[in-house]
C-alpha cells in the first residue's frame, strides 16, 4: 500500500525537485519509504507503506532486462496463484507488485482483470517510451490525472499533489459542485478542480510520454445477472464459502491485522472469521466509534464479547468532531458531505495505535441488498392502486410520508439517483444562482439495467455510483489519512461475481434485507446479530448545528457569489426553530465551505 505521483509534462519546472515535493505532500499514504525514476521525458514516484515483504518490496520494480518498471498502490490477494502461472520468471522478491510487473509482461492488458485486489498503478515501458495508468475494478483505490492543453501532466493518488506544482492553479470546477448538491459527493470524472480528472474504475490510459497522446480505455464491467434457478440451499453454501475464502485472503500480510466492528452484520461476519482464521496469533483486534454515546457501541460490544475479540471504543464529542471535520476535508480532496467520514477517522487514528491493516464491511450493502430503500419497490405494489394523481396531491401535503407518496406517484428513472440524494432538483434550482448546469444523467445506468427489477436497478445504480464516490472515497482517504490500509472482503471479484448471480428473493425477503448473507452465516455469528437491521452511522449532527456554522456557509465567498443566499438563511431557521430537521442540506453546505476556504482561499 502507497501513494503513487507522477509527471509527464516537460513544460513543468524542474523534474526532480517537483516530484520529490508532490510525493512529499502524500507522506501519509506511505511513511516508510519512498522511490523515484526520472528520465527526459517523466518523473515518477511513490511513498510506501510496507505491508508483503518487508525488506524486498521497494519500488520501483524492474524487469530483468530493465526495459519495464512499475510503482503500484494496493495489494494483490491472488498474487501468489498468479506468480505460480508466470512460471519460469525469476523473481527478486515475495512482493505482489513485482507479480503484477511480471504479468503485464506476458499478458499485456490482459493483466488487469486477473488482479483479485485493489490497486492504482503506474507501468512504464522505457524503452518505448509509453506509460500505463489502470484503476481496480471497483474503484478502491483513487487516481486522479491533471490535462493542460489536452495532454496529461500530472497524476497521483491525491490531488493535493498537484498543489505542489508551481504551474497548477487550483480553480473550481462549477459543474462538480452542482452536482455534489444532489449527490452527496461529485459523480463526475471532471473534479472539483478544473482540469483535473478522476481515471474510472476499470479503466486504464496508455500515454506516448513523447508526443502526449493517450487512450483511456474499458478493461472490465459489473454486471448483475440473477439466475432464477438458484436455490437457497446452493446459494447458502456458495455465499459462505465465497465470503471465507476472501476473508482468509484478505489476511495476507506481514504486520498486525484488526478489524473494524460497528455491530451490524458485514462487520460482525468478517471478524468472526479473522478470530477463527486466527491460528492462535491473539485475539483479534476489533474498533468501533460512538458519537456523544449514540452508535452501535452496545451491539458492537456485544458481538465482540461473544466471539472473543480485543475490543477498543472510542468516543468521540461534537467538539472533537467540527475540530477535525477541516482536517479531514483536506484529506477528502474533494467534499464527501456524509457526516459518518469522521466516524472512519476516528477509528483509524485509533486502530494505527496497534495495527497496520484493518478489514472492513463495505459493499455488503450494495451488492447483497442492503439498504432498506431497495424494500421500496416491494411495498409500493401494496399502494399500485391508488391512482397516481392522487399520490401527487398527497406527495405536496405537509404529511409524514409525503414524499414516499411522491416516489410512488413516479417511475424510478425519475427520482433515485442513488442512497443519499439530498437536494432535489426542484431545490437546487432555487439555491443556485450560477450559470445554468445540468445534473449528471443516468440513463445510460438504467438502460444498462432495463432487463431487472427496480430494487437491483437501484443496487445497480449504486453500485457505479455511490459505492465509488462516497462508500470508497471515504474508507479510502479516512484511512490513508493515519497511514492505514483498509481492505474490503466483500468487494472481492469472487465474492462480487457470485452476489451479481443472486436472484431477488434471495437477497430480500419480507422486510429482511441481505436474507441470503444472513443465512449463509446462521450459526456462526451471534444470532442477536444476524438478525440486526442495519444502523450504521448514527451521528448527532441534527442536534450539533447551531447559528456558528450557519454564519460560517453565509459568510463564505464561494457560496456567496453562487447560491441564495436567502434560501440558506431559511434552512438554518427551520432547522434551528425544529420546524424541519435540514441537517443533512446543512451539512453539505458547511463542507462545501470547509473545502473552498482550504483548497482556494488556503492555496491562494
Amino acid at each position: 500500500m502507497c501513494g503513487i505521483t507522477g509527471i509527464t509534462d516537460t513544460q513543468i519546472e524542474d523534474f526532480e525537485e517537483a516530484i520529490q515535493k508532490m510525493a512529499k505532500v502524500i507522506s501519509h499514504r506511505g511513511p516508510d519509504d519512498d522511490g523515484f525514476y526520472i528520465d527526459k521525458f517523466v518523473a515518477l514516484g511513490m511513498r510506501r507503506l510496507s505491508i508483503i515483504d518487508l525488506k524486498h518490496g521497494r519500488q520501483p520494480i524492474s524487469t530483468s532486462d530493465d526495459r519495464f518498471l512499475i510503482f503500484f498502490n494496493g495489494e494483490i490477494y491472488n498474487y501468489r496463484e498468479l506468480k505460480n502461472e508466470l512460471s519460469p520468471y525469476e523473481f527478486k522478491t515475495e512482493s505482489d507488485t513485482e507479480v503484477i510487473l511480471a504479468g503485464f509482461t506476458k499478458w499485456g492488458f490482459d493483466v488487469f482483470a486477473r488482479l483479485r485486489g485493489m490497486f492504482a498503478l503506474a507501468i512504464y515501458d522505457i524503452k518505448n517510451k509509453r506509460l500505463v495508468l489502470a484503476r481496480d475494478l471497483f474503484g478502491i483505490k483513487p487516481l486522479y490525472y491533471w490535462k493542460r492543453e489536452n495532454k496529461i501532466a500530472a497524476f497521483s493518488s491525491e490531488i493535493k499533489s498537484f498543489l505542489a506544482l508551481r504551474s497548477f492553479r487550483p480553480e473550481v470546477n462549477d459543474p462538480a459542485v452542482y452536482n455534489y448538491l444532489h449527490f452527496q459527493y461529485n459523480p463526475l470524472e471532471e473534479t472539483f478542480f478544473k482540469g483535473v480528472y478522476k481515471l474510472p474504475p476499470a479503466h486504464f490510459i496508455s500515454l506516448d510520454v513523447m508526443t502526449g497522446a493517450f487512450e483511456l480505455k474499458r478493461y472490465g464491467k459489473l454486471e448483475l445477472n440473477p439466475d432464477s434457478l438458484l436455490s437457497l440451499e446452493e446459494a447458502r453454501k456458495e455465499v459462505n464459502e465465497a465470503v471465507r475464502d476472501s476473508v482468509k485472503h484478505h489476511m495476507i500480510a506481514d504486520v498486525p491485522v484488526g478489524s473494524f466492528l460497528s455491530g451490524g452484520i458485514d462487520s460482525s461476519i468478517i471478524a468472526t472469521l479473522m478470530s477463527e482464521f486466527g491460528g492462535g496469533a491473539g485475539l483479534t483486534k476489533t474498533f468501533t466509534v460512538t458519537f456523544d454515546g449514540i452508535s452501535e457501541g452496545k451491539e458492537a460490544k456485544e458481538t465482540a464479547s461473544l466471539i472473543g475479540t480485543d475490543h477498543t471504543e472510542i468516543n468521540v464529542s461534537k467538539e472533537e468532531y467540527f475540530a477535525v471535520l477541516p482536517k479531514a476535508i483536506y484529506h477528502f480532496d474533494e467534499p464527501v458531505a456524509d457526516p459518518s467520514a469522521l466516524g472512519l477517522y476516528f477509528l483509524a487514528e485509533a486502530a494505527r495505535k496497534s495495527v497496520k491493516v484493518v478489514l472492513s464491511g463495505e459493499g455488503a450493502d450494495e451488492f447483497f441488498g442492503g439498504y432498506n430503500i431497495y424494500l421500496e419497490p416491494f411495498s409500493r405494489k401494496k399502494i399500485s392502486l391508488i391512482p397516481r394523481f392522487i399520490l401527487r396531491i398527497i406527495s405536496l401535503l405537509p404529511l409524514r410520508g409525503a414524499n414516499y407518496a411522491r416516489r410512488a406517484a413516479s417511475s424510478l428513472e425519475d427520482w433515485y439517483i442513488g442512497n443519499a440524494s439530498v437536494f432535489n432538483l426542484k431545490e437546487v434550482r432555487k439555491l443556485w444562482i450560477g450559470e445554468k448546469l445540468e445534473r449528471l444523467s443516468l440513463e445510460g445506468l438504467y438502460k444498462e439495467s432495463r432487463n431487472i427489477s427496480d430494487s437491483e436497478k437501484m443496487q445497480y445504480i449504486d453500485i457505479h455510483t455511490w459505492l465509488v464516490g462516497d462508500i470508497l472515497a471515504k474508507a479510502d482517504k479516512m484511512t490513508m489519512a493515519h497511514s492505514l490500509e483498509l481492505r474490503v472482503p466483500f468487494l472481492d471479484i469472487e465474492v462480487a461475481k457470485l452476489a451479481s448471480s443472486l436472484p431477488p428473493n434471495l437477497k430480500w425477503k419480507g422486510s429482511v434485507t441481505k436474507y441470503i448473507l444472513r443465512e449463509a452465516f446462521k450459526g456462526i455469528i451471534p444470532e442477536s446479530t444476524r438478525r440486526r437491521r442495519k444502523l450504521g452511522f448514527p451521528i448527532p449532527v441534527s442536534r450539533w448545528i447551531d447559528e456558528e456554522v450557519g454564519e460560517k456557509i453565509i459568510g463564505n465567498t464561494y457560496i456567496k457569489e453562487h447560491f441564495d443566499t436567502k434560501f440558506i438563511e431559511k434552512l438554518m431557521w427551520e432547522h434551528l426553530s425544529k420546524r424541519r430537521d435540514n441537517s443533512r442540506k446543512i451539512y453539505l453546505l458547511l463542507c462545501l465551505a470547509i473545502w473552498y476556504d482550504t483548497f482556494i482561499n488556503g492555496h491562494s
